[in-house]
């Protein structure tokens, strides 16, 4: 069921943005996003970017040592969000990152927000052609790193932002 919500331009600019890699400076890298979070406009007719809800990489080892804990604790308690993770993993033969899309619809959100978000996923999803990777989360325990690793490649993974999973 689609809610005829839109998804703002910057959302689709900082998607792209993420996902094309262009040889850049170590200044454009360190400005390249890590974690943003997207929710509904005041008027829930629009997805946009959440205001101040982002990691940049070159926050990474400076203002946050752990950037995938520091993003889940950016998370609403109550409320739902959808939000982009540039996941960083490693196999037994490589060292990958890859984007996830990450829908979070929290147990205590009210449930008019959950009905939202829901049926306004789609929207967003047609708009992040490419996306490899989707978790639903309803809690903090969904956003554990042994779950994470496994929605990236399961048994595959070894480590996941450096850490051994």
């Amino acid at each position: 069921m689609a809610s005829g919500v839109q998804v703002a331009d910057d959302v689709c600019r900082i998607f792209y943005d993420m996902k094309v890699r262009k040889c850049s400076t170590p200044e454009e890298i360190k400005k390249r996003k890590k974690a943003v979070i997207f929710c509904l406009s005041p008027d829930k007719k629009c997805i946009v970017v959440e205001e101040g809800k982002e990691i940049l990489v070159g926050d990474v080892g400076v203002t946050v040592s752990d950037p995938f804990k520091h993003f889940v604790q950016m998370l609403p308690e109550k409320d739902c969000r959808y939000a982009l993770y540039d996941a960083s993993f490693e196999t037994k033969e490589s060292k990958k990152e890859e984007l996830m899309f990450i829908m979070w619809a929290p147990d205590q959100a009210p449930l008019k927000s959950k009905m939202i978000y829901a049926s306004s996923k789609d929207a967003i999803k047609k708009k992040f052609q490419g996306i490899k990777h989707e978790c639903q989360a309803n809690g903090p325990e969904d956003l554990n790193r042994a779950c994470i690793a496994e929605k990236l490649g399961g048994s595959l993974i070894v480590a996941f932002e450096g850490c051994p999973v």
